[in-house]
């Protein structure tokens, strides 16, 4: 607590947007001073951590000086003087973006991306940026020009990836919310690694301009399978900030749209239908993970929830995931050199044309032509109205975000190369990653990320709960059911301050 302040100040280090805000308004706590406490324990924290890679600590005190003179005018903002980071790849004028790429080190855009200045114009005070893999191609954080960013419960181990600076700077205390991406699970498995919450949107729901790879100028557009969406200590946190950067693009389809989402399903766990997923033909589950959902599973009956454990509805997981894997590096494509481009269609031609492998799928979308994307997306949607039938009987699906809790650091290349320990068995490390983003990346489902428990050394356990597209809400309250029943987050042993 610092010196001065009440003793009913709400915790400055883990306290919800929602308690920062009430003393901000009561004035037992100014914006400057708020921000004064998150920079100084960045300062004395972050150095191991190493999650707050791009700081912009001057502009900010401005802008909570600016934000204490409007509390003193007795206006109000959503997220008014609650400092906020954004992961690097959101452009904020001034400040480095990079990708992560080495060769876009000295890249600064003009203009911020739209999703900035919407919490700016919400009250935010932007504080900095969080570190990613180069490219955001990774569930580990770490690159040339940043270095690597490590887990506040584990430093040994991973905060996951791509996000996972953000959810690291979470589980610091480094501020109460943090914006991410995700198009391969990058906003769930840091979520899930570190301990926080994240939201995956519904595909579209929140625009995309001003993040992108540069030098590419900020322009309206949709992006397939990646979406930006925010992280936080809490569900409630997690609405809030939705409810802040949602909503069609003002430049494009906000000239004739306007946001309509629906309210939650239900607001009482006894009224959900739930089926709970813990398994996948293709990847095995890790035993702390798969025993975590059979424990919430078997809470969620006992509070009353409809709980189902397997579904004639539910589409077929593998077929789904051979569709994501080339859905997902047809997306990413775009990154590729011409060299690179022209390797990748070369070495999808000598594939057998019987290989289904997830490796090989992901070969066939590097190089994929129009004509088979087009016929990928036929298969999409098809998948999608399974998917829309399945939640007539159901509310949500609890699935893994991941086989295994945050597993150690490994940089080793190539990157294909890498292995993944699952239960004392090396499973290929892209395929044991990847495989859990579908099936509400291949179908723009929202997912909402939630800590449910702790594997046996103590690291935290989360899942990720998918619903029915545009109906984050519906996701968004069921976290928050859990998070009210079963508790939600709690600082790394190592960081908590005494009680």
């Amino acid at each position: 607590m610092q010196r001065g302040l009440p003793a009913d100040t709400p915790d400055l280090d883990y306290g919800s947007i929602g308690a920062l805000q009430s003393a901000l308004i009561a004035q037992k706590l100014s914006a400057s001073e708020l921000l004064a406490h998150t920079i100084a324990r960045i300062e004395a924290l972050d150095g191991d951590i190493n999650a707050v890679v791009v700081r912009d600590f001057d502009r900010a005190r401005d802008a909570a000086r600016v934000a204490d003179a409007a509390l003193g005018r007795g206006e109000r903002g959503p997220l008014l003087g609650i400092p906020v980071t954004l992961k690097e790849p959101f452009n904020v004028a001034g400040l480095p973006t990079t990708w992560g790429f080495p060769h876009f080190r000295d890249f600064r855009p003009a203009e911020d991306a739209l999703l900035v200045s919407r919490l700016k114009a919400a009250g935010a005070i932007i504080i900095g940026k969080t570190n990613i893999p180069i490219g955001l191609r990774d569930f580990q954080s770490y690159n040339e020009i940043y270095g690597t960013t490590k887990n506040p419960w584990d430093l040994g181990r991973s905060p996951g990836g791509s996000s996972g600076g953000c959810a690291a700077a979470l589980a610091a205390g480094f501020g109460p919310l943090s914006i991410g991406s995700d198009i391969g699970g990058s906003i769930r498995v840091p979520a899930h690694f570190c301990g926080v919450f994240g939201h995956k949107p519904s595909l579209g729901l929140v625009p995309l301009r001003g993040y992108s790879l540069p030098p590419a100028p900020p322009v309206p557009g949709r992006g397939d399978l990646a979406v930006v969406g925010p992280m936080a200590r809490t569900a409630f946190d997690l609405a809030l900030a939705l409810d802040v950067i949602a909503g069609p693009d003002e430049a494009r389809d906000g000239i004739g749209y306007r946001l309509a989402l629906p309210s939650s399903r239900h607001n009482s766990l006894r009224d959900f239908r739930i089926l709970a997923i813990d398994s996948h033909p293709l990847m095995p589950t890790g035993e702390a993970v798969r025993s975590a959902i059979v424990r919430l599973a078997e809470r969620l009956a006992k509070a009353g929830a409809h709980v189902s454990r397997s579904s004639t509805a539910l589409p077929d997981l593998a077929d789904s995931a051979r569709l994501y894997m080339r859905l997902l590096n047809a997306a990413r494509s775009p990154r590729l050199t011409p060299e690179a481009l022209t390797e990748a269609q070369q070495l999808a031609a000598a594939l057998a044309p019987g290989d289904r492998s997830l490796q090989a799928e992901r070969a066939r979308g590097w190089g994929m032509i129009h004509r088979d994307w087009l016929a990928a997306d036929a298969m999409r949607l098809r998948l999608q109205a399974q998917w829309h039938a399945l939640f007539r009987d159901f509310d949500a699906v609890i699935y893994p975000a991941a086989a295994v809790p945050a597993f150690p650091h490994d940089h080793s290349e190539p990157f294909d190369a890498r292995q993944l320990d699952i239960d004392g068995k090396a499973h290929p490390y892209a395929d044991a990653c990847f495989i859990w983003a579908d099936p509400a990346s291949t179908c723009g489902l929202p997912a909402t990320a939630v800590p449910i428990d702790r594997s046996p050394s103590g690291l935290p356990i989360g899942v990720q709960i998918i619903g029915p597209y545009l109906e984050d809400r519906t996701t968004i309250a069921l976290a928050g059911l859990i998070e009210r029943e079963f508790g939600g987050f709690v600082p790394p042993p190592s960081l908590a301050r005494p009680s």
